[in-house]
């Protein structure tokens, strides 16, 4: 079986290029799923909010489901570099 990237590769990859950490771990369809979120919810939140709301709260939606998607990619990745360790 070959070594898996190591959790904190993936979860550095996932910081930098949102999605990737999913594509790292072999789930490709489930990164672009997040993507697709990110930048639904970052708009919807975008039109919705009011003028004088910040940056952050502007794109709340999107960096909400960005924050899921790190997380589940170093717990993927976690998982399966765990696995591959014990075998």
């Amino acid at each position: 079986m070959k070594a898996p990237m190591h959790p904190y590769a993936v979860a550095a990859l996932a910081v930098v290029l949102p999605g990737m950490g999913q594509v790292a771990n072999r789930q490709p369809l489930r990164g672009l799923v997040f993507l697709f979120f990110m930048l639904l919810l970052g708009a919807l939140t975008a039109k919705t909010a009011a003028p004088e709301v910040s940056v952050i709260g502007r794109y709340a939606g999107g960096l909400f489901v960005y924050a899921i998607s790190l997380f589940d990619a170093y717990r993927l990745a976690r998982l399966r570099f765990e696995v591959w360790k014990r075998a």
